[in-house]
């Protein structure tokens, strides 16, 4: 896991906010590593989100040691009105709440592992609340969109994008899931093909593969890839595709085609799409949602497309 070296404070979290210039103290560097290699054992959260917290945690350890009366970064000088403070300076950045509720998920991490490992004597992180959210219908491409997208990574893009949009447009995969894929995970037949996904928290489920998934596939791999090969390797590096990459991949051609969209709208079209034609608890194990309700929003976007339609017709 990449560390920051010592004298650059640069967490590159929480982008809504600008990056902190000043250096974190060694004791900070220090503790924070510490926590990044807890981290990395637990062997239960994905890169990404290692990093995120990681990087959440070092935001905070910069704000600490500049805005506390420049006090030393050290777990046991960390106090619940330190952490209440934090977050509405979060607040104040006019950060999102889910952003701001990620750092409150770090910070508790950061603070109940320092307590287990004898660094704090309490958990001021305890008592800390999250931030109540308002849930909001997932916005995904309309057909008109959907169709610019992929004539745009047709026209400009090598097969492998091709195979990318395609399957990310089809299968409904996070950003994260889709660069981690590997040869063995896919199974390709004549009329049907799967795709063994490893999603959040270690979680394993199976995703059909559709004709035109399927057909991307084979255009980009006429010999299927060996079982550890990466099913989309990056192509500077043949090692995994970055998350971050393949969403500058997919902006790129969502340039072209006039749109401004994320690799997550991508998900988010699958998610409408199929929330109109598979019960509610089908398409949770297809998406791999943890609770109903997250799918449950999906059912709301379709039902306000229909109702659009119905006006437009009108």
């Amino acid at each position: 896991m990449a560390e920051l070296a010592p004298g650059a404070c640069q967490p590159a979290p929480l982008r809504e906010s600008k990056r902190l210039s000043s250096p974190l103290s060694s004791t900070a560097l220090r503790v924070t590593g510490a926590f990044g290699n807890h981290l990395h054992a637990l062997k239960t959260l994905s890169e990404s989100t290692m990093r995120a917290y990681l990087s959440d945690v070092r935001h905070f350890a910069c704000w600490f040691e500049t805005d506390l009366e420049g006090r030393m970064f050290e777990p046991n000088h960390i106090s619940t009105p330190a952490l209440t403070r934090y977050l509405t300076h979060l607040e104040l950045l006019r950060l999102q709440p889910a952003s701001i509720n990620r750092a409150v998920v770090a910070l508790k991490r950061f603070c109940g592992w320092a307590q287990q490992t004898g660094l704090a004597s309490g958990d001021p992180a305890r008592n800390v609340r999250f931030m109540r959210l308002v849930p909001t219908t997932p916005q995904g491409l309309n057909d008109l969109e959907e169709g610019a997208l992929v004539r745009s990574v047709t026209r400009h893009g090598s097969l492998r994008d091709q195979a990318i949009v395609v399957v990310m447009l089809h299968t409904g995969l996070r950003a994260g899931e889709t660069c981690q894929l590997e040869g063995r995970d896919l199974i390709l037949e004549a009329e049907k093909g799967t795709l063994r996904v490893t999603g959040r928290g270690q979680r394993v489920r199976d995703v059909a593969l559709d004709a035109a998934a399927r057909a991307a596939i084979r255009r980009y791999h006429p010999a299927l890839p060996g079982p550890s090969a990466r099913l989309f390797p990056s192509t500077r590096q043949g090692a995994a595709l970055s998350p971050r990459a393949l969403g500058d991949l997919i902006r790129k051609y969502a340039r072209l085609a006039g749109l401004e969209i994320s690799a997550h709208d991508l998900r988010h079209r699958f998610g409408s799409v199929m929330a109109r034609q598979v019960p509610l608890r089908r398409l949770a194990q297809i998406m791999g949602h943890d609770s109903l309700k997250t799918t449950a929003l999906y059912t709301r976007a379709s039902a306000s497309a229909l109702q659009a339609e119905v006006e437009e017709i009108a």
